[in-house]
């Protein structure tokens, strides 16, 4: 964990926070051997979140679309 902490602009107790909920979405794995805790991430949730993601954004790049062509038509300027 303080080895993944390092890098990070945090403190190592707000880097194990992050890590809990990430754990808790199942999208990271721990594990403590003795006195060191690995953390790996798992491929399968992630892949559910990422597409996930992606279906939030097409809906709202569409939702902005057309609140875009509402706007153009109300103003009189040129619609796509």
């Amino acid at each position: 964990m303080s080895e993944l902490a390092r890098p990070l602009p945090m403190s190592l107790a707000a880097v194990v926070q992050h890590l809990k909920v990430l754990e808790s979405s199942g999208l990271v794995h721990t594990e403590k051997v003795g006195r060191v805790r690995t953390c790996r991430i798992e491929p399968a949730a992630l892949r559910f979140a990422e597409d996930w993601i992606v279906r939030q954004r097409t809906t709202w790049e569409h939702r902005l679309d057309r609140l875009g062509d509402q706007l153009a038509e109300r103003s009189g300027g040129p619609q796509r």
